[in-house]
């Protein structure tokens, strides 16, 4: 690979192919944009905390579930000691530990950046504390988290199964830009999401009929929807709203109850094309 590239757009299968292009011979890299397939520990010895001076603008997109955030991605970013632009889109699985929110990011990652000026980011966090009990954060408690971290206007939704202290929180920064959306549940508030192509539901809760309305009207051009929901509706008597997906092409619901696709093919009030 030429050491005078100055831009990349890659897709790759491990972390550790990130962590070689970095090592590299690219000399004169200032902007890499990367998808990662699969975030995973590894046996090898790549160095993941040489500086990194010449990157300006660096993207990271992986959908799979990240379960070393700590030991991987915060490391790396540290090593961007000039970059001016940051994405990531990530889902994080922790353990015995809490939400990713803004204290978080701001003391972990943006203070290390002190060019910093643009900062894109959609993170999911699924959180399972089982036999142990920590406290985890509400949404108004993540909303305030972002207060003066300079990431401007944040959307949020947070959902907490208290019995068993497992939760998962979605933060990110608006107005949205990702294509893809993902891990939504039955908190979600809303807004407008016209750059989403692609969306994942999923809960342990079923998903009612209103809650398609709210989709339908929040994710106006969406394309591929998949549902993974093994639970039953409760209310089955169809209410006369008319809900369209106008774009849709693909829908998945190998993962869910049979009364999904009742409601989303035989339902006269649903509108597919």
């Amino acid at each position: 690979m030429s050491s005078t590239l100055t831009k990349l757009k890659v897709n790759v299968a491990r972390f550790d192919d990130c962590l070689c292009l970095l090592v590299g011979n690219l000399k004169c890299l200032s902007t890499l944009i990367i998808h990662v397939k699969q975030i995973l520990l590894s046996l090898s010895n790549i160095d993941n905390r040489k500086k990194l001076p010449n990157l300006k603008c660096f993207s990271l997109t992986s959908i799979e579930f990240v379960s070393h955030y700590d030991k991987l991605i915060i490391p790396l970013l540290r090593r961007m000691i000039n970059l001016e632009k940051l994405t990531l889109f990530l889902s994080v699985l922790k353990t015995y530990s809490t939400f990713i929110d803004g204290i978080e990011l701001h003391d972990q990652i943006l203070i290390y950046m002190p060019h910093l000026n643009k900062f894109t980011f959609n993170i999911f966090t699924a959180v399972v504390n089982r036999n142990m009990k920590i406290n985890l954060s509400s949404n108004e408690d993540i909303q305030h988290s972002f207060i003066g971290k300079g990431c401007g206007e944040v959307g949020s939704c947070v959902h907490i199964r208290s019995e068993d202290n497992v939760g998962g929180s979605h933060v990110y920064s608006l107005p949205y830009k990702f294509e893809y959306f993902i891990h939504l549940n039955n908190s979600f508030q809303g807004d407008i999401f016209d750059t989403v192509r692609y969306l994942t539901m999923t809960d342990g809760r079923p998903f009612e009929h209103n809650l398609f309305k709210l989709i339908s009207q929040c994710f106006p051009l969406l394309e591929q929807l998949h549902i993974a929901n093994e639970q039953p509706q409760k209310n089955k008597q169809y209410m006369p709203i008319l809900i369209k997906f106008p774009h849709l092409i693909l829908l998945n619901l190998t993962e869910a109850h049979v009364d999904y696709a009742e409601q989303l093919l035989c339902d006269k009030n649903i509108h597919l094309p």
